[in-house]
């Protein structure tokens, strides 16, 4: 035995020997090209802009599809108008990188969940709040429940930190969204993922959600959905409106 083990040592040296560099290059396939903008938060060549500062046209009314959102578009960026309710995009999206800012009002007034209220939900399921909510709030002074803060998957994943400015500055969120998957009779083959940056901040690192956002009780999968739109909140609390600007979208 001991001797077969000698005579093969060579032959493995030789085989170490015969590997190239080159062996382990790939030439194909060439990722695409992609002009980055002149800031991180610039839109890069290929995202779709979603909010150019202009108009609310890639948006619509969560209540009746077929109708326009209704919020205020000022100065290059959008304010919710209380009551008008939700809105969402036109387009409906898998997986994608998305960028946005948003701003708390430097006159906010309130505390814990009725202080600059609002979600961000990655993917619309429905009507109403129905969907996966990452958390808008101001939590630069205000404390509320941890997994209901800025930067929280809303009722299920608390942030990896607080990274909130003062009201009346703008904030922005990065995130890396990948959709739920389903099999043919409706069971969930892969759940969703989220990776966030708030502020530049890691807040979420590749999370794997348990279902969509659930007031309350435990959020479970329910319903199989394919692509969805990405939706806004109208919260309804009494405190001032926040705005929205700078939004874009890159799909993967």
């Amino acid at each position: 035995m001991k001797r077969l083990i000698l005579l093969a040592l060579p032959l493995l040296a030789l085989q170490v020997q015969a590997q190239k560099p080159e062996d382990t290059e790939f030439y194909k396939p060439v990722p695409p090209k992609v002009t980055p903008g002149h800031t991180f938060s610039d839109a890069p060549s290929d995202a779709f802009i979603l909010f150019d500062g202009k108009n609310l046209d890639q948006w619509v009314s969560v209540k009746d599809n077929t109708k326009p959102a209704q919020w205020t578009v000022a100065d290059g960026a959008f304010t919710v108008k209380k009551g008008t309710g939700n809105i969402q995009t036109k387009k409906s999206f898998l997986n994608y990188q998305l960028h946005l800012e948003w701003k708390i009002p430097a006159n906010i007034t309130g505390t814990g969940q009725v202080r600059g209220n609002s979600g961000l939900f990655l993917a619309s399921t429905g009507g109403g709040d129905s969907g996966y909510e990452l958390q808008i709030l101001d939590n630069y002074n205000n404390d509320t429940y941890v997994n209901g803060q800025a930067g929280s998957i809303y009722k299920q994943f608390i942030p990896l930190a607080t990274a909130n400015k003062k009201p009346g500055e703008w904030q922005t969120y990065d995130v890396i969204w990948t959709a739920p998957t389903f099999n043919t009779d409706g069971s969930l083959k892969s759940p969703a993922r989220v990776t966030a940056f708030f502020n530049g901040v890691l807040v979420q690192n590749n999370i794997t959600l348990e279902g969509p956002t659930q007031y309350i009780g435990k959020a479970s999968y329910k319903k199989a959905h394919g692509a969805t739109p990405i939706k806004l909140q109208d919260h309804g609390d009494p405190s001032e409106p926040i705005s929205f600007r700078n939004i874009w979208i890159r799909e993967l």
